[in-house]
């Protein structure tokens, strides 16, 4: 069985899309805003920045990071300190949504310490970007101190849109991944493979995996918690292609379950995914052998 190349999530190529049109319009570094708090952890708040219909950018932050941020009704005026520069709100908050208006100003500085790391042409945009992202010029020298020199400003603005930070870095080396091209760190990052995953796969017998079939499990939903639950139906030897063809065919717990109930107690996982490609189900078998309920 081949395994299916990694792809950016609809996201990610969104924003690269939005990045390659702004470049082709004149920047400007002010816009208007709009925010509410993350349902997942209201300690955070995701900022969307608007320069037009074709230049966008959002980014999610910790309430903390803000200067003056009341989220009361009525109206605000905030900042967003960052190296490259600082976001500057004004507006209105109703019901924990706002809107507004915003200016960036760059950072003069912020130049000065690129050029002496090999960046002497960072644009307006670009700087902007970096300032969005919270790309730093101490995460760019830790970067490179790990071998992930001269990084293009774009591999720069992906390193914070993609959170590949010196420590997440260490981390994947720590757990047997060390030597990753940056593209690969996107990759994994993209697909939420970190250490503690690699962990926890190794706790259910797949240790130690090559790199694309680490990738390949994450890139099909393959979770430990899914090994677990074919390992208790019976499945203690399941190889990392048969855990893979069973969520790349929807062979799930409860398919095993329905067709061992409807009489196949013994069926292999080879059987198993054989049946779904031919869709083949416990109501199949069942009309097949006459035993379904008569229409009335």
């Amino acid at each position: 069985m081949r395994l299916m190349s990694s792809r950016l999530p609809l996201v990610a190529l969104l924003l690269m899309a939005t990045s390659a049109v702004a470049a082709s319009s004149t920047f400007e570094p002010r816009g208007t805003w709009s925010a509410s708090p993350k349902s997942s952890d209201p300690s955070t708040l995701n900022v969307q920045l608007r320069q037009g219909p074709h230049r966008n950018m959002g980014f999610t932050e910790p309430r903390a990071s803000f200067q003056g941020l009341s989220t009361t009704d009525g109206a605000t005026t905030f900042t967003l300190p960052r190296e490259a520069g600082t976001f500057r709100f004004e507006g209105q908050f109703q019901d924990g949504q706002g809107a507004g208006h915003y200016r960036f100003d760059a950072s003069n500085d912020f130049l000065k310490k690129m050029a002496t790391l090999g960046y002497s042409d960072i644009t307006p945009e670009v700087q902007f970007q970096l300032a969005a992202t919270h790309v730093t010029t101490a995460r760019i020298q830790a970067l490179a101190a790990l071998g992930y020199k001269q990084l293009s400003t774009e591999e720069l603005i992906q390193s914070g849109i993609f959170d590949v930070t010196p420590e997440y870095v260490r981390g994947m080396s720590d757990a047997g991944y060390p030597g990753l091209s940056f593209k690969e760190l996107v990759e994994s990052r993209i697909h939420r493979v970190t250490p503690q995953r690699v962990k926890e796969f190794s706790g259910v017998g797949f240790a130690k995996l090559p790199w694309n079939q680490l990738t390949a499990m994450s890139i099909h939903g393959v979770t430990p918690d899914f090994v677990k639950q074919m390992r208790e139906l019976g499945f203690k030897d399941l190889t990392q292609e048969q855990i893979l063809a069973f969520r790349i065919h929807g062979v799930t717990p409860e398919f095993v379950k329905q067709m061992r109930e409807a009489g196949y107690p013994n069926v292999t996982p080879d059987e198993l995914v054989a049946l779904r490609i031919h869709g083949i189900d416990h109501v199949f078998i069942r009309d097949m052998s006459g035993t379904a309920p008569k229409k009335k």
